[in-house]
């Protein structure tokens, strides 16, 4: 790979200084952000860019500069959004899609696009196959679209209920060692299902269906026993199974429902030497009709990009 450098130039229309101002950001801190992630030089004079740098850091940066700024027509930027609109041009010119609707998932609050191949893929994967598994490193957005999934079902009444659950390691899965009553104890475990449920349905809404228990979110081991029908059902965390647990959970699932499994294999808390359930599985259910595996990768991380920083250094560290 040629190490040279180039420089390519973009204008940018229609010219507006309302829009460049939001572009750039305060004193420039969205091109800074823009060249330290892409390793680019952008110097610019009004509407026209000029950016420096290696071949495909300077490809991504002009297709990001011309999306970024074509946002800024309905979108106020901010350091966050810069990140994530970059992270999907990003991961678009290195595995180019098409983004069909049918990966677009609609709730009551907002609309939710897929970032990427990957999160593409396990989105359409879905609907289409009884158990999902997606696993992969924090960030990724597993569980988010999980439950974007499990609200849009529920709204189009493809499904009765939504079921979340987690294993509850930290606590030996022996709530009662905890202070206060069961949602008191199981809450802390769960805190990321809840913000997810409140930003697509609305906290007034999430409440009254938890009360009615059509959306339920409790410990994995309070599944042990039942058939569950016509239910999305998410089980988070999955790398904290023990085989059995895992095996108990996947036999819960009962007629027109859907199981989605996440997890991330780098990050098993369970004590000792305790086989994950999850890493068995991914072995055990390879090549199984109507179960599907969906792979993330730290490229995938839509989450600050320190973390991606932070994924990459402990992936190379476990091969080394």
């Amino acid at each position: 790979m040629s190490s040279k450098l180039k420089t390519t130039d973009v204008i940018l229309t229609p010219a507006n200084n309302k829009r460049l101002a939001s572009l750039c950001g305060q004193f420039n801190e969205h091109i800074t952000q823009l060249e330290r992630r892409l390793d680019v030089d952008v110097k610019h004079r009004g509407h026209h860019f000029s950016v420096t740098g290696l071949e495909i850091g300077v490809g991504v940066a002009i297709t990001a500069l011309k999306a970024l700024y074509k946002s800024t027509e309905s979108d106020q930027l901010t350091p966050e959004k810069v990140h994530l609109l970059m992270q999907e041009t990003k991961m678009s010119v290195e595995q180019p899609v098409d983004l069909d609707d049918t990966a677009v998932i609609h709730t009551r609050k907002k609309v939710i696009k897929p970032r990427g191949g990957n999160q593409q893929s396990y989105v359409k994967s879905i609907p289409k196959n009884d158990i999902v598994f997606g696993i992969g490193p924090a960030g990724t957005g597993k569980t988010y679209l999980a439950v974007a999934c499990a609200v849009e079902a529920l709204e189009a009444e493809k499904v009765s209920r939504i079921i979340l659950a987690r294993p509850a390691v930290e606590a030996g899965e022996r709530l009662g060692f905890l202070p206060g009553d069961l949602s008191e104890k199981i809450n802390p475990y769960l805190r990321p299902l809840y913000d997810a449920l409140y930003e697509m349905l609305g906290v007034e809404r999430v409440e009254k269906l938890i009360e009615r228990n059509v959306i339920e979110i409790a410990p994995l081991a309070f599944m042990r026993g039942r058939t569950l029908s016509e239910a999305f059902i998410i089980l988070d965390e999955a790398q904290n199974t023990t085989p059995e647990q895992i095996k108990m959970f996947l036999t819960r699932i009962g007629y027109g429902s859907t199981v989605v499994v996440t997890g991330d294999i780098t990050q098993i808390d369970l004590p000792g030497h305790t086989e994950s359930g999850l890493k068995l599985v991914m072995k055990i259910l390879k090549g199984i009709d109507s179960i599907s595996f969906t792979q993330f990768k730290n490229t995938d991380v839509v989450r600050h990009p320190i973390v991606q920083k932070i994924v990459s250094a402990y992936e190379k560290h476990a091969k080394s």
